[in-house]
């Protein structure tokens, strides 16, 4: 990593630089008259890109009729029946570039697809982003069903999860938080795959994935939607949309969910966690007619989650081992745009997030507090052939544990960003962004990437190449599973470091679409969970007899480097009203074995995966799909009973049928019946030296299930 001095410089120059050619671009610009922006209901477009919009008609016209006559949307899941080609503008990248002219590689979700997978799990996005190529979302405790999003075999902590570009789930959200987030007013779900730390800082050394919300359109909108599962499960969840006045729209997401607690193996413990969560997001939007755009967000959500053994059933040491978690979140974020001379942007965003919660471990209860907090300024323009954004960034990021304060911590990360994005000739262009933070405690961090398109009639090719970080705190996967208790205290560890890499090729005839993508990452210094040798410890600061009789562990920075390669390929085909999906993916991950000398799989990490999705859909009358998904061997660690995982199959069928604004679905999932406790006991002989009593989840443990419900559709 570069030292603080070199960091400032790099940073000055990059900055002095992007100022100066954005005062040209401006003055250029201003010599010029620029065309106006022709887009419908701008009153109610989404604020970043309204914002962008107005800057970007002129600029991308030539490009977008050029486009729709030669290209499908790339990274598009789904079509639509319209003869024109949907574009997609995302919003991820801080310049609201259409999907298909964006250097650096986004993959969206769209609406379509959004509303298919919202009827087979109502209550939260997990279903959502899992059949998702190079995705996948990995329980990370089995007692209370958390989980998190783990993209081409990076750690599930190295993904950010933004809500319109803003951390309203906290800069490192927990895994419970993935599954506390409903899909009802989602308009598209974007998602960056390798280190994005350049545009977000330490959380994003992973990847991101940015939920977009539905906007007000100019009639009054809304939807209820009633889901009943065969697990006794219900879930109710309302979005309503509607204009204020010619200036202000506003939008309310509401829902309620229910879970009861279920042994599906009759063992005593919870296979499928029980709770009760009511969720509440208002939103507010307004237009001026000076080019002042402003969106206001509140959330407010709380859920009591239950899971570990029954009343009156024990673990195998003859205890009771209940797991609760009480949690009550509140997050308030805006972004506010103005534009200038229909050729640049000044952009202000914040967020602010608390979360309380209450844990049961058996015998030990924590209570503690999360916080986060985001301030950013930005400045953007664009010419004919150049976007570019500079910025100005202050993080907040603070715990504290009323239970076991030796492990609060608050950080404070100041940061300055950039990205220019730059035509090269018609068909190739690249992308340039870089950040520096100054985090306070791990220093200075210097994070860029580079992405390059290059776009010959049907075939669109593109390579990125990024580094990041990531700040290190006590919840790595097995701590955020059975809490601090067994935890020593933390010291002597360093920022997690990675290099990513890819290379996709994708190539559209007609109504096939066809991708391959390559892709590689180094992890330096990966946070990992050790349990201490009483032999070594230095009785100083960790007292010998507590560790023997807690078998406390402690977190340390893993010895060389863990390393990730593979390929995803995709192929899309549309057939009149059927369309099909198919996908694969190939990972080989490996980090350093004992001793240094050989080299050992990542867990949990499969080397095959598969999918298929054959979908049948006439809008306004119905819809019909079969789905498949293949599951193969993957490595485990800590379980006694296998040290690999079996490969399954995960098959699901799903029909809806539409009379007018109603449409009655059912939906059943895992077809096969598939359950890791078929395989062998979710709990362990004994309890683990971390605290947990569970194996970890490599297969899926819910069983056959079937949902249902209906959608009641308002307005227009």
């Amino acid at each position: 990593m570069p030292d603080f001095p070199l960091t400032q410089k790099l940073t000055a120059v990059s900055l002095v630089s992007l100022l100066v050619i954005s005062q040209s671009y401006a003055n250029d610009n201003a010599a010029v008259s620029a065309e106006p922006a022709q887009t419908a209901n701008t009153a109610h477009t989404p604020i970043e890109q309204r914002s962008h919009d107005s800057n970007e008609t002129t600029h991308h016209r030539d490009e977008e009729e050029h486009h729709q006559d030669e290209h499908h949307e790339e990274e598009h899941h789904g079509d639509h029946h319209s003869e024109s080609i949907e574009r997609i503008q995302v919003r991820a990248t801080r310049l609201g570039r259409i999907v298909s002219d964006a250097p650096m590689r986004i993959e969206v979700i769209n609406g379509e697809e959004i509303q298919e997978k919202a009827l087979m799990r109502p209550g939260n996005i997990s279903m959502l982003v899992a059949e998702t190529g190079g995705v996948r979302v990995q329980t990370t405790s089995p007692a209370l069903g958390s989980a998190n999003i783990r993209l081409q075999g990076l750690y599930g902590r190295y993904t950010q999860l933004l809500s319109d570009g803003l951390p309203l789930f906290g800069g490192q959200a927990s895994s419970i938080g993935l599954l506390q987030i409903p899909p009802t007013d989602l308009a598209n779900v974007e998602i960056i795959k390798g280190s994005a730390s350049s545009l977000y800082g330490g959380s994003a050394l992973g990847g991101v994935i940015n939920l977009i919300s539905r906007q007000p359109s100019d009639e009054f909108e809304g939807e209820m939607l009633l889901n009943l599962t065969s697990k006794d499960g219900q879930d109710l969840t309302g979005y309503f949309a509607s204009p204020l006045n010619d200036e202000f729209s506003a939008s309310l997401t509401a829902g309620a969910h229910h879970q009861a607690n279920k042994d599906l193996d009759d063992d005593g413990w919870i296979d499928l966690a029980g709770y009760e969560r009511v969720t509440a997001r208002p939103r507010l939007y307004w237009h001026s007619d000076n080019g002042a755009n402003l969106y206001v967000t509140l959330g407010v959500m709380n859920e009591d989650r239950t899971g570990g053994t029954l009343p009156d059933q024990t673990v195998p040491d003859g205890t009771e081992f209940m797991q609760t978690l009480n949690t009550q979140r509140h997050d308030l974020g805006f972004v506010f745009d103005q534009t200038f001379s229909d050729a640049m942007t000044l952009s202000l965003r914040g967020s602010a997030m608390q979360q309380q919660d209450e844990h049961r471990y058996g015998l030990v209860f924590e209570n503690d507090a999360h916080e986060n907090y985001l301030l950013e300024s930005s400045f953007s323009g664009y010419n004919d052939n150049t976007d570019w954004v500079v910025g100005v960034a202050f993080q907040s990021e603070v715990f504290d544990s009323a239970s076991f304060p030796t492990f609060n911590y608050s950080y404070q990360v100041p940061g300055v960003f950039s990205q220019v994005d730059h035509a090269l000739t018609d068909d190739i262009s690249a992308s340039v962004s870089a950040r520096a933070d100054w985090h306070s405690e791990y220093g200075t961090q210097f994070s860029p990437r580079v992405s390059m398109l290059y776009n010959p009639g049907n075939w669109t090719l593109r390579g990125s190449y990024g580094k990041g970080y990531f700040a290190p705190t006590p919840f790595v996967e097995d701590i955020e599973a059975v809490g601090l208790s067994r935890l020593a205290p933390i010291e002597d560890i360093d920022a997690e470091e990675a290099t990513t890499a890819s290379i996709d090729a994708t190539y559209t005839y007609g109504s096939i679409e066809t991708g391959l993508t390559l892709f590689g990452s180094n992890i330096d210094g990966v946070t990992e969970l050790d349990v201490i040798d009483p032999a070594i410890i230095d009785p100083a600061v960790i007292d010998p007899v507590t560790v023997v009789n807690d078998k406390q562990v402690r977190l340390i920075n893993a010895p060389g480097v863990s390393r990730i390669r593979g390929a995803e390929l995709l192929v899309r085909y549309r057939w009149h009203d059927v369309k099909f999906t198919g996908s694969y993916l190939y990972t080989d991950s490996s980090k350093p074995g004992e001793g240094g000398f050989d080299r050992t799989p990542i867990a949990l990490t499969p080397k095959h995966s598969a999918g298929g999705v054959i979908m049948w859909e006439q809008h306004g009358k119905g819809l019909l799909g079969f789905e498949a998904y293949y599951t193969g061997t993957q490595r485990l660690e800590n379980n006694p009973y296998l040290s690999e995982g079996k490969p399954y199959w995960h098959l699901g069928l799903l029909g809806q049928i539409t009379i007018g604004q109603v449409s009655w679905f059912l939906n059943a999932e895992n077809l096969l019946n598939v359950r890791q406790t078929k395989v062998h006991p979710l709990v362990l002989p004994q309890q683990a030296p971390s605290g947990t009593w569970t194996t970890d989840i490599w297969s899926r443990n819910d069983g056959f299930t079937v949902n249902g419900g209906v959608r009641i559709q308002f307005g227009d």
